[in-house]
Protein backbone atom coordinates (compact mmCIF):
# COMPACT_ATOMS: atom_id res chain seq x y z
CA UNK A 1 0.00 0.00 0.00
CA UNK A 2 1.26 3.06 -0.77
CA UNK A 3 0.52 6.23 1.47
CA UNK A 4 1.12 9.81 0.00
CA UNK A 5 1.22 13.04 2.30
CA UNK A 6 2.43 16.66 2.82
CA UNK A 7 4.91 17.51 4.66
CA UNK A 8 5.69 20.32 6.75
CA UNK A 9 8.91 21.89 5.10
CA UNK A 10 7.58 25.47 3.67
CA UNK A 11 10.57 26.37 2.18
CA UNK A 12 10.20 27.51 -1.77
CA UNK A 13 6.48 28.30 -0.98
CA UNK A 14 4.58 31.56 -1.63
CA UNK A 15 1.59 31.90 0.20
CA UNK A 16 -1.55 34.85 0.78
CA UNK A 17 -2.87 35.93 4.10
CA UNK A 18 -5.99 37.24 3.27
CA UNK A 19 -7.36 39.07 6.43
CA UNK A 20 -10.84 40.94 7.45
CA UNK A 21 -10.47 44.19 9.16
CA UNK A 22 -13.52 43.24 10.52
CA UNK A 23 -13.20 42.43 13.91
CA UNK A 24 -9.20 43.07 13.41
CA UNK A 25 -8.21 42.47 17.22
CA UNK A 26 -9.16 38.92 16.71
CA UNK A 27 -7.77 39.29 13.14
CA UNK A 28 -4.07 40.56 13.98
CA UNK A 29 -3.91 38.31 16.52
CA UNK A 30 -4.58 35.13 13.94
CA UNK A 31 -2.53 37.24 11.67
CA UNK A 32 0.60 36.50 13.97
CA UNK A 33 -0.22 33.07 14.48
CA UNK A 34 -0.05 32.04 10.78
CA UNK A 35 2.77 34.06 10.21
CA UNK A 36 4.57 32.22 13.21
CA UNK A 37 3.50 28.84 12.55
CA UNK A 38 4.88 29.49 8.66
CA UNK A 39 7.97 30.88 9.95
CA UNK A 40 8.67 27.84 12.06
CA UNK A 41 8.29 25.47 9.17
CA UNK A 42 10.93 27.39 6.89
CA UNK A 43 8.48 29.81 5.09
CA UNK A 44 10.36 32.98 4.26
CA UNK A 45 8.94 36.50 5.39
CA UNK A 46 9.23 37.52 2.37
CA UNK A 47 7.16 34.74 0.47
CA UNK A 48 4.13 35.62 2.55
CA UNK A 49 1.95 38.31 1.38
CA UNK A 50 -1.71 39.85 3.49
CA UNK A 51 -4.23 41.20 1.81
CA UNK A 52 -6.77 42.52 3.68
CA UNK A 53 -10.68 43.29 3.02
CA UNK A 54 -13.23 44.96 5.02
CA UNK A 55 -14.92 41.81 6.04
CA UNK A 56 -15.17 38.18 5.70
CA UNK A 57 -17.87 38.61 2.94
CA UNK A 58 -15.61 39.88 1.06
CA UNK A 59 -12.81 37.97 1.08
CA UNK A 60 -13.73 34.83 -1.57
CA UNK A 61 -13.46 37.55 -4.35
CA UNK A 62 -10.29 38.67 -3.22
CA UNK A 63 -8.95 34.94 -3.17
CA UNK A 64 -10.14 34.37 -6.70
CA UNK A 65 -8.17 37.41 -8.44
CA UNK A 66 -4.88 35.96 -5.84
CA UNK A 67 -5.66 32.48 -6.97
CA UNK A 68 -5.90 34.33 -10.42
CA UNK A 69 -2.66 35.77 -10.76
CA UNK A 70 -0.83 32.25 -10.18
CA UNK A 71 1.95 33.60 -7.70
CA UNK A 72 0.85 31.49 -4.51
CA UNK A 73 0.92 28.05 -3.51
CA UNK A 74 -2.04 28.73 -0.94
CA UNK A 75 -4.04 31.00 0.26
CA UNK A 76 -4.93 31.39 4.08
CA UNK A 77 -8.00 33.16 5.10
CA UNK A 78 -8.65 34.81 8.44
CA UNK A 79 -11.43 36.77 10.17
CA UNK A 80 -13.79 36.27 12.93
CA UNK A 81 -17.38 36.27 12.55
CA UNK A 82 -19.11 37.05 15.74
CA UNK A 83 -22.36 36.46 16.92
CA UNK A 84 -25.11 39.46 16.97
CA UNK A 85 -28.64 39.90 18.03
CA UNK A 86 -29.76 38.88 14.38
CA UNK A 87 -29.08 36.11 11.70
CA UNK A 88 -26.57 38.44 9.75
CA UNK A 89 -23.85 36.61 10.76
CA UNK A 90 -25.17 33.34 9.62
CA UNK A 91 -25.36 34.63 6.04
CA UNK A 92 -21.70 36.04 5.83
CA UNK A 93 -19.64 33.13 7.65
CA UNK A 94 -21.81 30.33 5.78
CA UNK A 95 -21.13 32.44 1.86
CA UNK A 96 -18.17 33.07 2.54
CA UNK A 97 -16.94 29.34 3.41
CA UNK A 98 -19.25 28.23 -0.05
CA UNK A 99 -17.29 31.26 -1.86
CA UNK A 100 -13.83 30.02 -0.42
CA UNK A 101 -14.12 26.32 -1.38
CA UNK A 102 -15.11 27.00 -4.42
CA UNK A 103 -12.10 29.46 -5.52
CA UNK A 104 -10.07 26.44 -4.50
CA UNK A 105 -11.74 24.08 -6.18
CA UNK A 106 -12.13 25.91 -9.40
CA UNK A 107 -8.11 27.23 -9.09
CA UNK A 108 -6.57 23.77 -7.80
CA UNK A 109 -5.33 25.73 -5.15
CA UNK A 110 -5.22 25.14 -1.52
CA UNK A 111 -8.04 27.40 0.61
CA UNK A 112 -7.14 27.36 4.30
CA UNK A 113 -10.63 28.35 6.16
CA UNK A 114 -9.00 30.01 8.72
CA UNK A 115 -12.17 32.33 9.69
CA UNK A 116 -13.75 31.74 13.40
CA UNK A 117 -17.29 31.53 14.00
CA UNK A 118 -17.57 32.71 17.70
CA UNK A 119 -21.38 33.40 19.66
CA UNK A 120 -19.48 36.27 21.29
CA UNK A 121 -16.27 37.87 22.22
CA UNK A 122 -14.51 36.02 24.99
CA UNK A 123 -14.66 32.95 22.33
CA UNK A 124 -12.89 34.82 19.56
CA UNK A 125 -9.63 35.53 21.91
CA UNK A 126 -10.11 32.18 23.18
CA UNK A 127 -9.18 31.12 19.39
CA UNK A 128 -7.03 33.86 18.50
CA UNK A 129 -4.33 32.76 20.58
CA UNK A 130 -5.24 31.92 24.43
CA UNK A 131 -6.59 29.07 25.99
CA UNK A 132 -7.97 27.47 21.96
CA UNK A 133 -4.63 27.84 20.46
CA UNK A 134 -4.43 30.15 17.83
CA UNK A 135 -6.48 28.71 14.86
CA UNK A 136 -4.59 31.07 12.35
CA UNK A 137 -1.68 29.24 13.21
CA UNK A 138 -3.89 25.91 12.55
CA UNK A 139 -5.21 27.25 9.14
CA UNK A 140 -1.77 28.58 8.16
CA UNK A 141 0.01 24.13 9.03
CA UNK A 142 -3.19 23.31 6.84
CA UNK A 143 -2.35 25.46 4.02
CA UNK A 144 1.18 24.10 4.20
CA UNK A 145 0.54 20.27 4.32
CA UNK A 146 -2.10 20.94 1.58
CA UNK A 147 -0.04 22.83 -0.79
CA UNK A 148 2.95 20.38 -0.10
CA UNK A 149 0.06 17.37 -0.36
CA UNK A 150 -1.20 18.92 -4.29
CA UNK A 151 2.38 18.86 -5.01
CA UNK A 152 2.93 15.14 -4.24
CA UNK A 153 -0.39 14.14 -5.74
CA UNK A 154 0.30 15.63 -9.25
CA UNK A 155 4.15 14.44 -8.84
CA UNK A 156 2.71 11.04 -8.56
CA UNK A 157 0.14 11.66 -11.89
CA UNK A 158 2.82 13.39 -14.22
CA UNK A 159 1.10 16.83 -13.97
CA UNK A 160 3.79 19.26 -11.54
CA UNK A 161 1.88 22.16 -11.12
Amino acid sequence: MKIVQGNMIGSGLRFAIIASRFNELITSKLIEGAKDALSRHDVRHQDIDVFWTPGAWEQPIIAKEIAMSGKYDAIITLGAVIRGDTTHHEYVAGEAAKGLAQVGLEHRLPVAFGIITCDNLEQALARSGSKAGNKGADAALAALETANLLREVRKDRGADA
